[in-house]
């Protein structure tokens, strides 16, 4: 179990980390320095980026 939750949140992290080197500035909300040090925060950081930080594309 706690190995399965470790996977589950390196996965959130580094796909966080993808997200935010893919969008330009103007597609967050906030620095992206902010959101990158978040990603590291449990899953709190990449939900809250993922759920709040992203802008819609378009």
């Amino acid at each position: 179990m706690i190995v399965g939750s470790a996977v589950v949140q390196w996965g959130l992290a580094i796909a966080t980390l993808l997200d935010l080197r893919r969008r330009d500035d103007d597609e967050v909300r906030g620095s992206k320095r902010l959101w990158r040090t978040a990603a590291f925060v449990n899953f709190v950081g990449p939900l809250a980026y993922f759920l709040f930080g992203r802008k819609k594309r378009g």
